[in-house]
């Protein structure tokens, strides 16, 4: 997956190649769906939403440049703190998914409209224990909610896209109760940012942000909100 320091020299050499290419595709291309016929109700306060979608650097780089989300930080859900690290969870036999915990204003992004852009652009939903160039259950997509609504949009919103056929395949993402999140090392976060010139970064994540601007216009920000500055000013 993302470890260049096992690749061969011709490897590292063909992705490099790939990287400054100025590719035209994610891994993952993007889909126009509809907007979600059931949403969350309006609420004050910061809110959280939890979602897995393959690699956590292109699903947090998406979230870090939607307008409304106060900070969004990549991580693990789904299995125990004792193995929630990037080495243990790679093994694929932790229950953990790369997951990336939303915290954003409803007052300017909904939860479904969220969704929305998690289910078009950040990852292709129809993969199963897979995106891209990754395959295990780590990156399998999944939606894990903090309330019986978030369970109920989430449902409604699988079961509209599915109606629709506006995927070639029916979505494989899996909707549960969070347990717990686990935010990851230090040296993912903000990594689409800091990184963009990585092979696996300019090929499967920068244009899933480039797809954010092109379809969500009215909800794309250029400059993303990163952990770093999140952290910096608490």
């Amino acid at each position: 997956m993302r470890r260049p320091a096992i690749l061969s020299l011709l490897a590292a050499t063909t992705a490099l190649t790939l990287a400054f290419a100025a590719p035209t595709r994610a891994a993952e291309d993007a889909v126009v769906i509809p907007a979600p016929a059931v949403d969350a109700a309006p609420a004050s306060g910061i809110q959280t939403a939890v979602i897995a979608g393959g690699c956590f650097w292109g699903v947090q780089g998406v979230f870090q440049h939607t307008a409304g989300v106060v900070n969004a930080v990549s991580g693990y859900a789904g299995g125990t703190k004792a193995t929630a690290d990037y080495q243990t969870v790679s093994s694929g036999r932790t229950g953990h998914a790369e997951s990336v915990e939303i915290k954003y204003d409803p007052k300017k992004i909904s939860y479904g409209k969220i969704l929305q852009i998690y289910f078009s652009v950040a990852h292709d939903p129809t993969q199963l224990n897979r995106q891209g160039p990754d395959s295990g259950t780590q990156y399998r997509s999944a939606i894990f909610t903090t309330s019986d609504e978030q369970k109920n949009v989430a449902e409604a919103y699988i079961t509209q896209l599915n109606g629709a056929k506006v995927f070639n395949k029916p979505i494989a993402t899996k909707v549960g109760a969070l347990e717990a999140f686990y935010p990851a090392e230090a040296y993912h976060q903000d990594y689409l940012t800091l990184h963009p010139n990585q092979p696996y970064i300019a090929y499967n994540d920068l244009p899933k942000v480039e797809n954010l601007k092109k379809l969500f216009a009215d909800n794309y920000i250029e400059k993303p909100t990163l952990v770093s500055a999140s952290k910096a000013t608490n």
